[in-house]
Protein backbone atom coordinates (compact mmCIF):
# COMPACT_ATOMS: atom_id res chain seq x y z
CA UNK A 1 0.00 0.00 0.00
CA UNK A 2 1.21 3.51 -0.83
CA UNK A 3 2.28 5.75 2.06
CA UNK A 4 0.87 9.27 2.10
CA UNK A 5 0.74 12.53 4.02
CA UNK A 6 -1.74 15.39 3.70
CA UNK A 7 -0.83 19.04 3.20
CA UNK A 8 -3.11 21.72 4.60
CA UNK A 9 -3.40 25.44 4.05
CA UNK A 10 -4.94 27.32 6.98
CA UNK A 11 -6.50 24.06 8.09
CA UNK A 12 -7.95 23.13 4.69
CA UNK A 13 -6.59 20.07 2.83
CA UNK A 14 -4.97 21.14 -0.45
CA UNK A 15 -2.69 18.26 -1.37
CA UNK A 16 -1.87 14.62 -0.83
CA UNK A 17 1.79 13.62 -1.00
CA UNK A 18 2.46 9.99 -1.86
CA UNK A 19 6.04 9.38 -0.79
CA UNK A 20 6.16 5.58 -1.06
CA UNK A 21 4.05 4.85 -4.13
CA UNK A 22 3.15 1.37 -5.35
CA UNK A 23 3.92 1.69 -9.05
CA UNK A 24 5.24 -0.51 -11.84
CA UNK A 25 8.85 0.04 -12.90
CA UNK A 26 7.88 1.50 -16.31
CA UNK A 27 6.28 4.42 -14.49
CA UNK A 28 9.69 5.21 -12.97
CA UNK A 29 8.36 5.04 -9.38
CA UNK A 30 8.73 8.35 -7.57
CA UNK A 31 6.98 10.42 -4.91
CA UNK A 32 4.28 12.75 -6.19
CA UNK A 33 1.56 15.18 -5.16
CA UNK A 34 -2.00 14.25 -6.18
CA UNK A 35 -4.66 15.39 -5.82
CA UNK A 36 -3.76 19.03 -5.40
CA UNK A 37 -6.71 21.39 -5.11
CA UNK A 38 -7.64 25.05 -4.88
CA UNK A 39 -8.89 26.46 -1.59
CA UNK A 40 -12.43 25.93 -2.87
CA UNK A 41 -11.77 22.29 -3.63
CA UNK A 42 -11.14 22.23 -7.40
CA UNK A 43 -8.62 19.52 -8.35
CA UNK A 44 -5.76 20.89 -10.46
CA UNK A 45 -3.63 17.77 -10.97
CA UNK A 46 -4.05 14.52 -12.85
CA UNK A 47 -2.61 11.09 -12.13
CA UNK A 48 -1.71 8.47 -14.74
CA UNK A 49 -4.00 9.83 -17.49
CA UNK A 50 -4.69 7.65 -20.53
CA UNK A 51 -2.67 9.91 -22.84
CA UNK A 52 0.46 9.69 -20.65
CA UNK A 53 0.13 7.06 -17.87
CA UNK A 54 3.57 7.99 -16.51
CA UNK A 55 2.44 11.55 -15.63
CA UNK A 56 2.12 11.59 -11.85
CA UNK A 57 0.58 14.83 -10.61
CA UNK A 58 3.33 17.13 -9.33
CA UNK A 59 6.92 16.09 -8.77
CA UNK A 60 10.42 15.87 -10.17
CA UNK A 61 10.93 13.68 -13.24
CA UNK A 62 13.98 13.47 -15.52
CA UNK A 63 14.03 11.32 -18.68
CA UNK A 64 17.81 10.99 -18.95
CA UNK A 65 20.24 10.76 -16.04
CA UNK A 66 23.35 9.21 -17.55
CA UNK A 67 21.02 7.27 -19.86
CA UNK A 68 18.65 6.17 -17.09
CA UNK A 69 14.95 7.05 -17.31
CA UNK A 70 13.48 8.73 -14.21
CA UNK A 71 10.49 10.08 -16.20
CA UNK A 72 8.60 6.90 -17.05
CA UNK A 73 7.32 5.50 -20.31
CA UNK A 74 9.48 5.11 -23.38
CA UNK A 75 12.94 6.59 -23.89
CA UNK A 76 13.70 8.73 -26.93
CA UNK A 77 16.61 7.22 -28.85
CA UNK A 78 18.33 9.26 -31.55
CA UNK A 79 17.55 7.88 -35.00
CA UNK A 80 15.02 5.44 -33.56
CA UNK A 81 12.39 7.50 -31.73
CA UNK A 82 10.48 6.56 -28.54
CA UNK A 83 11.66 3.10 -27.51
CA UNK A 84 10.83 0.74 -24.66
CA UNK A 85 14.06 0.18 -22.77
CA UNK A 86 14.94 -1.57 -19.54
CA UNK A 87 16.52 1.58 -18.12
CA UNK A 88 14.06 2.89 -15.54
CA UNK A 89 15.27 4.36 -12.28
CA UNK A 90 13.47 4.79 -8.96
CA UNK A 91 13.29 7.72 -6.54
CA UNK A 92 13.23 6.17 -3.07
CA UNK A 93 12.02 7.99 0.01
CA UNK A 94 14.70 7.83 2.72
CA UNK A 95 13.05 9.87 5.44
CA UNK A 96 11.78 13.25 6.59
CA UNK A 97 13.96 15.82 8.34
CA UNK A 98 10.83 17.87 8.94
CA UNK A 99 7.20 16.90 8.52
CA UNK A 100 4.26 19.17 9.27
CA UNK A 101 0.78 19.85 7.94
CA UNK A 102 2.02 22.78 5.85
CA UNK A 103 5.23 21.30 4.49
CA UNK A 104 8.18 18.95 4.80
CA UNK A 105 11.87 18.38 4.14
CA UNK A 106 12.53 14.98 2.59
CA UNK A 107 15.62 12.95 1.71
CA UNK A 108 15.47 10.76 -1.40
CA UNK A 109 17.78 8.42 -3.28
CA UNK A 110 17.74 8.17 -7.08
CA UNK A 111 18.77 4.59 -7.82
CA UNK A 112 19.15 2.16 -10.69
CA UNK A 113 20.06 -1.50 -10.78
CA UNK A 114 23.69 -0.46 -10.59
CA UNK A 115 23.23 1.66 -7.46
CA UNK A 116 22.61 5.26 -6.43
CA UNK A 117 23.25 8.10 -8.86
CA UNK A 118 21.80 11.09 -7.02
CA UNK A 119 20.78 12.14 -3.55
CA UNK A 120 17.92 14.62 -3.39
CA UNK A 121 16.80 16.93 -0.63
CA UNK A 122 13.25 18.10 -1.36
CA UNK A 123 11.65 20.99 0.51
CA UNK A 124 7.95 21.73 0.09
CA UNK A 125 5.95 24.45 1.85
CA UNK A 126 2.36 25.66 1.64
CA UNK A 127 1.40 29.32 2.19
CA UNK A 128 -1.99 31.04 2.01
CA UNK A 129 -1.91 34.19 -0.14
CA UNK A 130 -5.56 35.28 -0.26
CA UNK A 131 -8.96 33.77 0.42
CA UNK A 132 -8.85 32.15 -3.02
CA UNK A 133 -5.15 31.51 -3.67
CA UNK A 134 -2.28 29.66 -2.04
CA UNK A 135 1.32 28.91 -2.99
CA UNK A 136 3.26 25.65 -3.24
CA UNK A 137 6.95 26.38 -2.71
CA UNK A 138 8.95 23.45 -4.14
CA UNK A 139 12.75 23.18 -3.98
CA UNK A 140 14.83 20.20 -5.05
CA UNK A 141 18.58 19.78 -4.59
CA UNK A 142 20.26 17.01 -6.61
CA UNK A 143 23.73 15.84 -5.51
CA UNK A 144 25.91 13.55 -7.60
CA UNK A 145 26.83 10.69 -5.25
CA UNK A 146 28.99 8.82 -7.77
CA UNK A 147 32.75 9.13 -8.27
CA UNK A 148 32.37 10.29 -11.88
CA UNK A 149 30.88 13.18 -13.82
CA UNK A 150 27.13 12.69 -14.23
CA UNK A 151 24.95 14.58 -16.68
CA UNK A 152 21.24 15.17 -17.23
CA UNK A 153 19.76 15.12 -20.73
CA UNK A 154 16.37 15.34 -22.43
CA UNK A 155 14.66 14.05 -25.58
CA UNK A 156 15.51 17.39 -27.22
CA UNK A 157 19.22 16.81 -26.57
CA UNK A 158 18.79 13.30 -27.97
CA UNK A 159 17.21 14.49 -31.22
CA UNK A 160 13.54 15.32 -30.61
CA UNK A 161 12.94 19.06 -31.22
CA UNK A 162 10.78 20.93 -28.71
CA UNK A 163 10.93 18.17 -26.08
CA UNK A 164 13.42 19.49 -23.53
CA UNK A 165 11.35 18.33 -20.58
CA UNK A 166 12.92 17.17 -17.35
CA UNK A 167 12.91 18.63 -13.83
CA UNK A 168 9.89 19.97 -11.96
CA UNK A 169 6.68 18.93 -13.75
CA UNK A 170 2.99 19.62 -13.10
CA UNK A 171 0.36 17.60 -14.96
CA UNK A 172 -2.93 19.51 -14.90
CA UNK A 173 -6.37 17.98 -15.60
CA UNK A 174 -7.63 17.74 -19.16
CA UNK A 175 -10.95 19.56 -19.68
CA UNK A 176 -13.32 20.00 -22.63
CA UNK A 177 -11.31 22.99 -23.86
CA UNK A 178 -7.56 23.42 -23.76
CA UNK A 179 -6.34 25.81 -21.03
CA UNK A 180 -5.09 29.27 -21.87
CA UNK A 181 -1.43 29.93 -21.24
CA UNK A 182 0.33 33.28 -20.90
CA UNK A 183 3.24 35.19 -19.44
CA UNK A 184 3.64 38.89 -18.67
CA UNK A 185 4.31 39.60 -22.36
CA UNK A 186 3.10 36.64 -24.43
CA UNK A 187 0.10 34.36 -24.86
CA UNK A 188 -0.44 30.94 -26.41
CA UNK A 189 1.46 27.66 -26.26
CA UNK A 190 3.73 28.44 -29.22
CA UNK A 191 4.72 31.81 -27.76
CA UNK A 192 5.49 30.68 -24.22
CA UNK A 193 6.95 27.20 -24.78
CA UNK A 194 10.75 27.31 -24.34
CA UNK A 195 10.58 30.91 -23.12
CA UNK A 196 12.54 32.08 -20.08
CA UNK A 197 9.73 34.16 -18.64
CA UNK A 198 9.87 35.04 -14.95
CA UNK A 199 6.44 33.49 -14.53
CA UNK A 200 3.96 31.54 -16.60
CA UNK A 201 0.22 31.00 -16.07
CA UNK A 202 -2.00 28.08 -17.09
CA UNK A 203 -5.73 28.77 -16.76
CA UNK A 204 -8.56 26.24 -16.98
CA UNK A 205 -12.33 26.43 -16.61
CA UNK A 206 -12.33 27.52 -12.97
CA UNK A 207 -8.71 27.59 -11.87
CA UNK A 208 -5.35 29.17 -12.61
CA UNK A 209 -1.83 27.93 -11.92
CA UNK A 210 1.00 30.46 -11.98
CA UNK A 211 4.55 29.06 -12.04
CA UNK A 212 7.47 31.26 -11.01
CA UNK A 213 11.18 30.54 -10.99
CA UNK A 214 12.35 31.64 -7.55
CA UNK A 215 16.14 31.48 -8.00
CA UNK A 216 18.49 32.82 -10.65
CA UNK A 217 19.36 29.28 -11.77
CA UNK A 218 15.69 28.33 -12.10
CA UNK A 219 14.92 31.46 -14.10
CA UNK A 220 17.60 30.50 -16.61
CA UNK A 221 15.78 27.24 -17.40
CA UNK A 222 13.26 27.53 -20.25
CA UNK A 223 9.68 26.46 -19.60
CA UNK A 224 8.30 23.26 -21.08
CA UNK A 225 4.62 23.88 -21.92
CA UNK A 226 1.81 21.78 -23.31
CA UNK A 227 -1.79 22.99 -23.67
CA UNK A 228 -3.40 21.62 -26.85
CA UNK A 229 -2.24 17.99 -26.62
CA UNK A 230 -2.54 17.86 -22.82
CA UNK A 231 -2.16 20.45 -20.02
CA UNK A 232 1.25 20.39 -18.40
CA UNK A 233 4.03 22.75 -17.34
CA UNK A 234 7.55 21.99 -16.27
CA UNK A 235 11.14 23.12 -16.29
CA UNK A 236 13.87 22.23 -18.76
CA UNK A 237 17.08 21.30 -16.98
CA UNK A 238 18.68 20.27 -20.28
CA UNK A 239 17.45 22.48 -23.11
CA UNK A 240 20.32 23.01 -25.54
CA UNK A 241 23.03 20.90 -23.90
CA UNK A 242 23.39 18.30 -21.18
CA UNK A 243 23.55 19.58 -17.60
CA UNK A 244 26.77 18.31 -15.99
CA UNK A 245 27.05 17.55 -12.27
CA UNK A 246 30.53 16.93 -10.92
CA UNK A 247 31.07 14.29 -8.20
CA UNK A 248 29.77 15.73 -4.94
CA UNK A 249 28.30 18.80 -6.65
CA UNK A 250 24.66 19.86 -6.21
CA UNK A 251 22.10 21.36 -8.60
CA UNK A 252 19.38 23.44 -6.93
CA UNK A 253 16.06 24.53 -8.41
CA UNK A 254 13.10 26.29 -6.74
CA UNK A 255 9.67 26.84 -8.30
CA UNK A 256 6.77 28.53 -6.55
CA UNK A 257 3.34 27.66 -7.94
CA UNK A 258 0.28 29.74 -7.17
CA UNK A 259 -2.93 27.71 -7.05
CA UNK A 260 -5.94 29.99 -7.51
CA UNK A 261 -9.66 29.66 -7.90
CA UNK A 262 -11.05 31.37 -10.99
CA UNK A 263 -9.34 32.68 -14.11
CA UNK A 264 -6.69 35.27 -13.34
CA UNK A 265 -5.62 38.03 -15.70
CA UNK A 266 -2.01 39.20 -16.15
CA UNK A 267 -2.19 41.85 -13.46
CA UNK A 268 -3.67 39.49 -10.89
CA UNK A 269 -1.14 36.78 -11.70
CA UNK A 270 1.80 39.16 -11.46
CA UNK A 271 0.61 40.54 -8.12
CA UNK A 272 0.31 37.05 -6.63
CA UNK A 273 3.78 36.12 -7.91
CA UNK A 274 5.27 39.16 -6.17
CA UNK A 275 3.51 38.22 -2.96
CA UNK A 276 4.38 34.51 -3.13
CA UNK A 277 8.05 34.74 -4.05
CA UNK A 278 8.82 37.33 -1.39
CA UNK A 279 6.62 35.76 1.29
Amino acid sequence: MSTIMLLRCSGRPVGRYVYRPELGIRLSPRPYLHPVSTLHGVTVTELMPEDHPHHLGVGVAVPDVRGHNFWGGRTYVRGQGPTNLDNHGVQRHQGFNLRDSDGFVEELSWVTGAGQLLHERRTVAVTELTGSAWALDFTFCLTNTTAELLSIGSPAINGRPGAAYGGFFWRAPKEAAAPTVFTAVAEGEAAVHESRAGWLALSGESWTLVFAGATAETRRDPWFVRAAEYPGVGSSLAHEERLPIEPGATVVRRIVTIVADGRLDRGEAAALVRKAVTA
